[in-house]
């Protein structure tokens, strides 16, 4: 297959993902996608037949998954293009996560509510797709539903998103009466007629809409004027503007993310639907439209533009891991490069080697084994030793589709199993768990023997523990949440340490000299300031690697210590007895010794909180914040909605969503994110303190 031909195929493709505030319909938008691509044969609803059991389970769906509980990507084909539709998580907690997907997709959907408009969930993702250069359509759904009003939704899309939204449709009739829509590109009235609107019908527009539809096609043409030189001609001189003069002009207002067509319609009600999937089609990008960078590992992480050329060697990100009944499937996008069976490729982050073996295509609830794939295709790999985020390279390649940088979980949380069945399902929980997440950790405590699962918020941990107990059908019980706290030094400490053993046979001696002071530079670092061989050269290493060890547990409640600077200046060493343990030994008591002196601190993470929610609830939130011992850092007021921006202890914020939903009768949501580790006043630090004091008693009154 030559590039050319490869070229037009990727020309024919779209890797799209659906945005939306929870209740825009997003699920049964998907559902209509994938049956009238005949994808499914049948229409499942969110509301069963009796308008209370949920085929899919729409919230629960909504938190775990996004789009489909089936796969990360499903493809579907209309009019001959293939669209690949890509889950998108929406919460913060999920950084990792949205930053994969979003790095996969090309273009978006933003599904917004005809009567909700734009909702603060909209805004959130509105931003992420903003900040990752994402062309969209806009799409207002439930334009059936009492108190439509897709106009206002539009208008919204304005200002409170600040995009250039314009109408491409206008609605036949609303709420009830919805019947179609005006189609202001081919100015014909579309309907959509059939039990489940599969039989499209093009008609005149209707003569109570003719003044309507004149008003908004000129406001189409003058905004899409902007993008076409030819099309501004043809518009100045009154001429008819041809149907693909239009398109071509609002596909490039969209690809250069200042112009977003507004399309309107009703999933639950069958219509609208394919004139989507055409505007899919026609307004967003295919995959050699769209730049995409890799970073150099072999250079500083130097960033380098990718070409959709298959001659060239291959990347490609793996950005979801799923367990299949053949085993673990890893969704691949090919951003360079071919992908064939049998070919070598590199991982970046294990340094490791491995074949292509079985290479499949997703196609809805089959696998398509393949040979090849393109630039631009979305595959999937079986049986490959990954995890989520992964980089696959060929030729000589050393490049990361992501930045290495990981953030370090913030919070953790005991699981016990509750018998030996839910034990064994526990381990293969957290082993695939932690796969598929780099923030999610887990590890066994020492001292308790706990198991403890750590993650960057308390909405990470639960959705983490729902999906054990759904997909692996495991008990587990939880202790209270921990924060992960930090100790830390205010000043300088000097330490002038020997360790002597002698236990008959070789005995153990080293002595280690110098001081500890604050550094801002980093966790921590280590100086060799010894002059004259007071220790040997080959014992210098040991003394780093015991003060490493003594930064594991601090002395005042018993968390990692940071920020710290250890320099030896001096010590001393015996020809028989010194070996690298007496010297690591003498490194931990001499950091022992002068911890105290530095006069430690505990630190607590700082998170960076924003809640969203109407204006008239604003004093309430400011009330929740400054009680939390949070400091309010912005505030915009946005009409009847306000933004508020503040840094929180994060150790005050467990059960804030209870108490924000109850302030704001379950009007505001708030986003959090780690920012920094800072000082925990003094009352907090000494009750922290006693804490620690009173379980080490309880603990070795144990043992």
């Amino acid at each position: 297959m030559g590039i050319d031909s490869n070229r037009a195929e990727a020309r024919k493709m779209r890797n799209i993902g659906i945005s939306a505030h929870i209740d825009s319909g997003k699920t049964t938008l998907s559902e209509r996608i994938l049956f009238y691509s005949k994808k499914i044969h049948a229409i499942h609803e969110v509301r069963g037949k009796d308008g209370v059991g949920a085929t899919m389970d729409h919230m629960e769906l909504e938190r775990e998954r996004g789009i489909t509980i089936q796969s990360a990507a499903t493809q579907v084909a209309w009019k001959d293009h293939i669209i690949n539709l890509i889950d998108t998580p929406g919460h913060v907690d999920f950084t990792i996560e949205v930053e994969r997907s979003l790095r996969v997709l090309d273009g978006a959907i933003l599904v917004l509510c005809a009567v909700g408009g734009v909702q603060s969930q909209s805004i959130t993702v509105d931003r992420q797709l903003k900040r990752y250069h994402v062309p969209r359509i806009a799409f207002v759904n439930k334009c059936d539903r009492t108190g439509a009003n897709p106009f206002k939704a539009r208008f919204q899309l304005r200002e409170k998103l600040n995009l250039n939204a314009v109408m491409v449709q206008l609605p036949i009739g609303l709420e009830d009466k919805l019947e179609g829509v005006v189609d202001l590109v081919s100015l014909k009235a579309v309907y959509f007629d059939g039990d489940q609107g599969t039989e499209i019908r093009y008609a005149e527009i209707p003569g109570h809409l003719k003044a309507e539809t004149a008003k908004y096609r000129e406001e189409l043409l003058d905004a899409a004027s902007l993008f076409s030189d030819e099309l501004t001609e043809r518009y100045l001189a009154g001429e008819a503007v041809p149907e693909e003069l239009l398109r071509a002009a609002i596909r490039k207002g969209t690809l250069s993310e200042s112009f977003v067509p507004v399309m309107i319609g009703s999933a639950y009600k069958n219509k609208g639907i394919q004139l989507l999937l055409d505007g899919v089609n026609n307004y967003l990008p295919d995959p050699t439209e769209v730049k995409n960078y890799a970073l150099d590992l072999d250079n500083h992480e130097a960033r380098l533009e990718l070409a959709a050329d298959e001659k060239r060697p291959t990347v490609a990100l793996g950005f979801k891991l799923e367990e299949g009944q053949y085993g673990q499937l890893t969704y691949v996008r090919i951003y360079q490069g071919s992908l064939k069976k049998g070919d070598e490729l590199f991982n970046t982050r294990t340094r490791k080697r491995f074949k292509v073996g079985r290479l499949v295509r997703m196609h809805a609830d089959t696998m398509e084994d393949i040979a090849e794939g393109a630039p631009g295709d979305i595959v999937a790999l079986f049986g490959i030793d990954c995890a989520s985020g992964d980089t696959f390279c060929g030729g000589n390649l050393n490049y990361a589709m992501t930045s290495m940088y990981v953030p370090e979980p913030v919070i953790s949380l005991a699981v016990t199993p509750k018998d030996k069945k839910s034990a064994d399902q526990m381990a293969k929980a957290l082993n695939r768990f932690t796969k598929e997440d780099p923030t999610f950790r887990t590890h066994v405590d020492a001292e308790s023997n706990q198991t403890i699962i750590q993650g960057m918020g308390e909405l990470h941990l639960e959705v983490y523990l729902e999906r054990m107990r759904r997909e692996y059908k495991c008990e587990v019980d939880t202790g209270m949440p921990q924060v992960a706290y930090r100790e830390a030094i205010t000043q300088r400490g000097d330490f002038n340490y020997t360790h002597k053993k002698q236990t008959g046979g070789a005995g153990q001696y080293g002595r280690a000299a110098g001081y500890m002071e604050p550094y801002d530079g980093g966790d921590y670092e280590f100086v060799d300031a010894i002059k004259g061989g007071a220790i040997p050269t080959e014992f210098i290493p040991s003394c780093d690697k015991g003060f490493r060890e003594a930064l594991k547990r601090g002395s005042l409640i018993g968390f990692p210590i940071v920020n710290i600077r250890c320099v030896i200046t001096d010590g001393q060493s015996h020809p028989v007895d010194s070996s690298d343990i007496a010297f690591q030994s003498a490194a931990i008591g001499a950091f022992r010794e002068a911890y105290p002196k530095a006069k430690p601190c505990i630190l607590e993470p700082i998170m960076k909180v924003s809640v969203e929610g109407p204006t008239e609830f604003q004093g309430n939130i400011y009330a929740s914040i400054t009680q939390r011992r949070g400091i309010i850092s912005s505030s915009t007021e946005d009409g009847i909605f306000s933004r508020i921006e503040a840094e929180v202890p994060l150790s005050e914020m467990f059960g804030y969503s209870t108490a924000l939903r109850s302030l704001t009768q379950g009007k505001a949501e708030f986003t959090m994110e780690f920012e920094k580790y800072g000082k925990v006043p003094s009352g907090i630090s000494e009750a922290l303190i006693k804490e620690y004091e009173e379980k080490r008693k309880k603990e070795q009154g144990r043992s």
